[in-house]
């Protein structure tokens, strides 16, 4: 579902006939409301480019409502994705502009939803004029409201910037340094090594080049990878633990290698359970009260109803 949200919201896609086949696959595997919010999510980029074409039509029929930037917002159905940090941020006076117009828009839409603006996720094309010639800089949202300091400030320290933007510490770091110390240095700090520290200062580079008229600048990612695993993990033991209760609900008194067989053959179609993740689930259904141990046979479980 995470990665399916960002092929959908970064454009990665193939295409949603690619997407819509794959989901039925996964329907007739799992069941509809296994991928009903996926469902959901497919669509709402569809609504989402209907509402983009009506809100260029607004701004066509009210031009001096035009922020003077061109902008895009996906709006998206907040139970179908997967959910994604906001922070306050502090804008740049142009961005709120925008912001304003497309919430006056949206309230001509509908009166009773609110908009929570996900600025994490967001993509800005920026013309950035060094010495040598203009490049286009494609930077995520919070990399270009830290750059546009830089048009009312020569040179900002590592406290300014914070400050600033009202961001976290871990957030700004990771910022500064996609920014200052990766492959395009579009910010020069003092002192000069890859690191970023809270007494550093930096610079808008005006030397900087490149061969390219439009460059990407990555920003490292938050390594999910760890809690997605975690989650899949805690997900899995709600089900273990579902099949147990079920099996022993119906079949009342089972022996440890049957109930074992049993819900490994239950759960295959969505998962291969580990029989250690098996064992577990049953010990911790025993200390639950669900099940006990029979007295004559300890590797014989009852369901305490």
């Amino acid at each position: 579902r995470k990665k399916l949200a960002r092929r959908l919201l970064f454009d990665k896609s193939a295409n949603d006939e690619h997407e819509r086949s794959i989901l039925t696959k996964l329907k007739q595997q799992c069941g509809g409301q296994f991928t009903s919010k996926m469902e959901g999510m497919v669509t709402d980029l569809t609504v989402a480019r209907d509402h983009q074409t009506k809100f260029e039509e607004f701004i066509s029929t009210h031009p001096e409502l035009n922020p003077g930037i061109d902008l895009a917002v996906t709006v998206l159905t907040t139970g179908f994705w997967p959910t994604y940090k906001s922070f306050d941020i502090n804008l740049p006076a142009e961005m709120v502009r925008c912001v304003e117009v497309f919430k006056e828009f949206y309230q001509t839409r509908t009166k009773h939803r609110k908009l929570t603006w996900i600025y994490s996720l967001g993509i800005c094309h920026i013309t950035a004029k060094f010495e040598a010639k203009t490049i286009e800089l494609i930077v995520t949202t919070y990399q270009a409201a830290l750059l546009l300091l830089f048009n009312g400030a020569d040179k900002l320290s590592y406290s300014e910037i914070v400050t600033q933007l009202n961001l976290s510490d871990d957030d700004v770091v990771r910022l500064l340094h996609s920014l200052s110390c990766a492959k395009y240095k579009i910010l020069t700090k003092e002192p000069s090594n890859r690191s970023i520290s809270p007494n550093d200062v930096f610079e808008f580079n005006s030397k900087f080049t490149d061969k390219m008229r439009r460059i990407k600048i990555p920003l490292p990612p938050v390594d999910e990878k760890k809690k997605v695993v975690e989650d899949v993990d805690k997900d899995r033991r709600y089900a273990i633990d579902a099949s147990i209760v079920r099996i022993m609900k119906s079949r009342k008194v089972l022996g440890h290698q049957t109930l074992v067989m049993e819900c490994v053959e239950q759960l295959g179609r969505m998962f291969k359970p580990d029989f250690k993740a098996i064992k577990k689930r049953i010990e911790d259904l025993i200390t639950r009260d669900y099940l006990e141990r029979d007295k004559e046979n300890p590797n014989v479980y009852r369901y305490l109803a």
